[in-house]
């Protein structure tokens, strides 16, 4: 799947890809049909960059049902020629989990359509999960035949069906399928249930990697092996080094860290900065110096893993380098640093936006560290932050750290904050919005009121309103 193109933070599609409050503000106060016609935009092409950890779709399913949107396009999409070429989950998943939000507010329609896209879409096992959590047992029972008829009756098929019995998300569905009257259905269930699970006690028997008894140089072995292979294993090769490695073998490890092979030196650096070796952090400083791009990152990892002063107070000498160490160094003094480490962390901060832009993965530590720390003078850059980021985790993280910087968030972001993609996000705004705004106290009813509301942020809402109004 391709980065999606988002549009500039000021317009409503804008608004709407990232998953802002404001977005369902304005698409409530303009013309249905472009309100309409951006929400549609945003569930056919999904707008985020990690859709695995960001949420859009109660965000998407609850302004369907504000503006009372037909579904006619989202019918269209689903079963559209390119179904049947594309099955990447990543060109539906957002649609069906919409649907599935829908069918749980009541919406007959999205209940319909994810049944029909269960039985003859290609992207079937996501609709199933969906259905799995909002159907009724009768309508689940009714999907058996056309699910299992997508693995054909020989050994092939029947493998392939233990694998997705093994696998799936969520199990009531062929739990009630194993139980189903008609034997044809239950015994082939049952036996894939079996088979899932034999091979799952297999595969439990036949550990790969390190052994007990491995000499060091075993494991700098494996490591580079897996380099070689494509996959990067000096993580699980440093913890196996802590079981092998002894006071004698110190000296090996330093040799390896300072100009071992690839796999050998990520491996000796993670090892040693666990350990805080005395060595540690003037091998990491030499590895990024010399070390290749793998190497560099390990080292880099390495340092903002390890928890020591000394550590600490050689970020404090390195946070102004021009490099990945100074990037880590600043994000280290985010974490860890004291009061006295303010400027470098806001300097950190700048640089980082200056050079990357809204969107830059280092900015996640140093904005929760700007929070943290305290930072006030930050609060500008925060806010540029939280109306340009594309990514709905960090501008989350952003109004946390306004939240304990900016005397104006209660009654500025907070408020549209109530209206956030994010469950974390709307449970800041109800712990901070300013309530003498009359939408928030109608919004933080709502959300009291809501099933489909995550309990953290009722349970923040309940915390600024009583029962009585809760109730009303």
């Amino acid at each position: 799947m391709f980065d999606p193109v988002i549009a500039p933070s000021g317009t409503l599609l804008g608004l709407l890809q990232r998953g802002r409050g404001d977005g369902t503000l304005h698409a409530l106060t303009a013309p249905r049909p472009e309100a309409l016609a951006a929400l549609n935009h945003c569930v056919l092409r999904d707008p985020r960059h990690d859709w695995q950890v960001e949420n859009r779709s109660l965000y998407y399913a609850r302004l369907y049902l504000d503006l009372n949107g037909e579904l006619d396009e989202v019918e269209a999409h689903l079963f559209c020629a390119e179904d049947v070429l594309d099955g990447d989950e990543s060109r539906t998943g957002l649609a069906l989990a919409v649907l599935g939000h829908l069918a749980s507010y009541g919406r007959r329609d999205a209940l319909e359509l994810l049944r029909r896209y269960a039985a003859h879409g290609s992207n079937w096992a996501w609709a199933l999960d969906e259905l799995a959590l909002r159907d009724d047992d009768a309508g689940l029972r009714a999907l058996a035949a056309p699910v299992l008829a997508r693995f054909s009756a020989d050994p092939e098929g029947d493998a392939e069906l233990a694998a997705t019995v093994r696998d799936a998300f969520e199990p009531r569905p062929w739990r009630l399928w194993a139980e189903d009257p008609r034997e044809s259905v239950a015994a082939r269930v049952r036996a894939a249930h079996e088979t899932g699970c034999f091979d799952r006690w297999q595969r439990q028997m036949r550990p790969s990697g390190p052994r007990p008894g491995w000499s060091v140089q075993a494991v700098f072995a494996w490591a580079q092996q897996g380099i070689e292979r494509g996959a990067a294993l000096h993580v699980p090769a440093a913890r196996c080094l802590s079981a092998v490695a002894g006071p004698e073998d110190r000296a090996e490890i330093v040799q390896a860290a300072k100009d071992g092979t690839d796999g050998a030196r990520c491996t000796a650096l993670r090892y040693l900065a666990e350990g805080n070796d005395p060595e540690a952090l003037d091998l990491i400083e030499g590895a990024v110096a010399t070390g290749s791009t793998l190497v560099v990152d390990a080292a880099v990892d390495a340092f903002e893993r390890m928890r020591s002063l000394a550590a600490v107070d050689r970020a404090r000498g390195w946070a102004r380098r021009p490099d990945p160490l100074g990037a880590a160094a600043g994000r280290v003094l985010a974490c860890r640093g004291g009061v006295q480490d303010r400027d470098l962390v806001l300097a950190a901060l700048r640089e980082a936006v200056r050079g990357e832009g809204p969107d830059a993965p280092t900015l996640w530590t140093l904005v929760d560290g700007t929070g943290r720390l305290g930072i006030v003078c930050a609060a500008p850059v925060l806010r540029h932050i939280y109306r340009e980021t594309a990514s709905s985790h960090l501008r989350g993280r952003a109004a946390r750290a306004l939240a304990a910087t900016d005397p104006s968030f209660a009654t500025g972001f907070a408020v549209e904050c109530l209206w956030d993609c994010e469950e974390t996000t709307r449970e800041i705004a109800a712990r901070h919005a300013e309530t003498g705004d009359i939408r928030v106290v109608e919004r933080l009813r709502r959300l009291a009121s809501d099933p489909a509301e995550e309990a953290e942020v009722q349970t923040a809402v309940r915390s600024r309103i009583g029962p009585e109004e809760t109730a009303v």
